[in-house]
């Protein structure tokens, strides 16, 4: 492109001086040649006079008092008086001469005669003048030439490299512009484009990340009902822990079905009506084997019979994700409190554990973010699926720590026991 742009315009350039130049030529070598004719001319008529003037006083008329009076030497004069031999002033020029006689009032005739070639010679460096000025604006053309065509082919390449960076996968914006309002139309076309792939490798990122950090633990139970199958030959047993891992299965099937509906918009949820009690009941069945290899108890203790707005499996992952983050940071029983607060349903899940640091107390839901060596997911998902619901995850307690779940609750049931009993398993 840029060696087409600097062609064109030299192309361009050189038809435009062949015209003008040409037209130029033909018009100053006229214009010499019809000023050399003139000179010739008023050089004959001013002989004339002085010859007129001479003749008239009765003084000498002859070569050396004329040849003073020849303008610079440069012409060769033949002066005719009636009755006399003609006198000659000059050197008289060879070859191709311009001539013009001019007659006298005494009756002469002067005859003045210029080289040819002194005319060829100024119409010579005419042209050399004309020739320079066409090769000053050749050379000008070119160097604006090569300035247009990188100041174009220069954006260009830039925004082909940052094509083909976005093609192999490195999507960094430049936020670069180059002063053409097309290219520069292109340019933020590309940064969109960038910002938009970026924005979807950073979202199927997290959904790697957040799929494996969610399904760990369904896996691992699913894979604890199996290995309790394949070492038993009772019947019921195994029928029992079948429906069990169908279960998991189908908690797994939700897990992953949530984790995809909150990668494309976090903000969807679908919400229905239901009972905190069946999503406590099963945290505490699935969490209860991992705690007593521990050496550590899980319960339940609250309000019963709580009916909260959300997404059950949404809320088990939350509570799920609390639960496994007492299991890896905390100590002592774990305890899940359910209780009311104006029109919430608050599910609290605390612990004996040291607590949270100060300093990471803040920053204990951002992602990446973790007191010990863990991934630092759990709980970043988890408040992005309470929040998905228009619920709320909340850290109410650093030491001891506590995690406030915060979801919408309908009217209590209608119930013939105790609502405050509480409840521990």
């Amino acid at each position: 492109m840029r060696r087409r742009l600097i062609q064109s315009t030299l192309a361009v350039v050189l038809v435009v001086i062949a015209v003008f130049g040409v037209s130029l030529v033909i018009v100053e070598t006229r214009t010499i040649s019809n000023s050399a004719q003139e000179r010739v001319e008023s050089e004959a008529v001013r002989l004339a006079s002085i010859v007129d003037s001479r003749l008239f006083g009765a003084q000498q008329v002859d070569a050396e008092v004329l040849r003073d009076q020849i303008t610079q030497n440069r012409y060769y004069a033949v002066i005719r008086i009636p009755g006399e031999a003609p006198i000659e002033v000059g050197s008289k020029p060879s070859g191709d001469v311009i001539s013009a006689s001019a007659p006298g009032e005494e009756g002469e005739t002067v005859t003045v005669q210029e080289p040819r070639s002194s005319v060829t010679r100024e119409v010579g460096r005419t042209l050399l003048i004309i020739a320079l000025v066409a090769l000053l604006a050749v050379v000008a053309a070119v160097l604006l030439a090569v300035r247009q065509a990188n100041r174009l082919a220069s954006p260009l390449t830039d925004l082909a490299e940052t094509a083909e960076r976005l093609g192999s996968g490195d999507p960094r914006p430049r936020h670069k512009r180059y002063g053409v309002p097309e290219l520069d139309r292109v340019a933020d076309v590309l940064d969109g484009s960038a910002e938009r792939i970026a924005r979807m490798l950073t979202a199927e990122r997290r959904l790697a990340a957040d799929a494996s950090h969610q399904l760990r633990t369904p896996l691992t139970a699913l894979s604890m009902r199996l290995e309790e199958i394949t070492l038993t030959d009772d019947p019921d047993t195994v029928k029992e822990e079948a429906t069990i891992a169908l279960t998991q299965v189908e908690r797994l099937t939700d897990v992953v079905e949530r984790l995809l509906t909150n990668s494309r918009d976090p903000r969807t949820g679908s919400a229905v009506t239901f009972d905190l009690d069946e999503v406590i009941q099963q945290q505490l069945a699935e969490w209860r084997p991992a705690y007593r290899s521990a050496g550590r108890a899980i319960v339940s203790s609250g309000k019963r019979h709580l009916e909260a707005v959300g997404t059950p499996g949404a809320v088990a992952q939350v509570l799920a994700a609390l639960i496994e983050n007492s299991l890896m940071h905390g100590g002592g029983t774990v305890a899940l409190r359910t209780r009311v607060t104006g029109n919430q349903a608050v599910i609290e899940v605390t612990d004996e554990g040291p607590g949270v640091p100060a300093d990471l107390g803040a920053r204990i839901f951002e992602r990446a973010i973790s007191g010990r060596n863990s991934t630092g997911i759990g709980l970043a998902v988890a408040r992005d699926l309470a929040e998905a619901d228009g619920g709320r995850l909340e850290m109410l307690q650093t030491k001891p720590p506590v995690f406030g779940l915060f979801l919408s609750r309908t009217p209590v049931r209608t119930s013939l026991g105790d609502d405050d009993e509480p409840m521990i398993r």
